[in-house]
């Protein structure tokens, strides 16, 4: 049996409004129930369609994330969001493997041309970020390689490494690598393909705070 989240929303709070809400859980409900669904949620928001930060959205998307649950139940697609909104919610849902349910289909969600179109726009823009960054890295470690760097080496003391209360990463790795001229967007490839996700604006705040120590 797999665990399902019911999702209701409106856009006021008028008292018409209260009326769908009610009518959109007992539907769900009903959807639920013929699909043998063990309902685990049922969120009911007050919130336009538009707007991204839903307590409810956060509170279903950190359930999924868990993978408390498998499926997602809404009345229909424009329940979950509106315009970019949708788009973004129902591309994170792909990306958590989450199949949603409708009432309007009593089925699996039939997305329109146009939006099955976006989704995967945007699933390969998201990829081709992925590949970006990953050269980056590649290429900062590689630049630091080809200027006598050697991690090994080099991070043996790395628990020695200051500025461990904040974000933490060896400066004086930093140091070495800005004395063989790379920079610090090279620095921050090399790092972050070293296992620490630091920024370059950190990476150059800390490096600047220490030649003004």
């Amino acid at each position: 049996m797999l665990n399902a989240i019911i999702y209701c929303r409106v856009s006021t709070d008028k008292h018409t409004q209260e009326t769908s809400l009610a009518r959109q859980k007992i539907e769900l409900m009903g959807l639920a129930e013929r699909y043998n669904f063990n309902v685990i949620a049922c969120i009911e928001e007050k919130k336009s369609g538009y707007e991204i930060e839903r307590n409810g959205i956060f509170e279903m998307l950190d359930i999924f994330a868990a993978k408390d649950a498998d499926c997602l139940l809404i009345q229909d697609e424009t329940r979950l969001g509106r315009g970019n909104t949708k788009i973004a919610l129902f591309h994170q849902l792909q990306k958590l493997h989450i199949d949603v349910y409708t009432a309007m289909h009593d089925g699996k969600l039939e997305l329109s041309e146009s939006d099955s179109m976006v989704l995967q726009i945007v699933g390969i823009v998201e990829e081709y970020q992925r590949k970006i960054h990953n050269a980056k890295i590649k290429r900062g470690m590689r630049r630091a390689v080809e200027q006598g760097y050697n991690p090994a080496e080099n991070l043996k003391n790395q628990h020695h490494a200051p500025g461990r209360d904040r974000v933490a990463f060896p400066i004086e790795e930093v140091v070495r690598l800005r004395e063989k001229k790379l920079t610090f967007e090279e620095i921050t490839s090399t790092l972050n393909g070293m296992g620490y996700p630091v920024s370059k604006a950190t990476v150059h705040r800390r490096y600047k705070e220490l030649q003004d120590t």
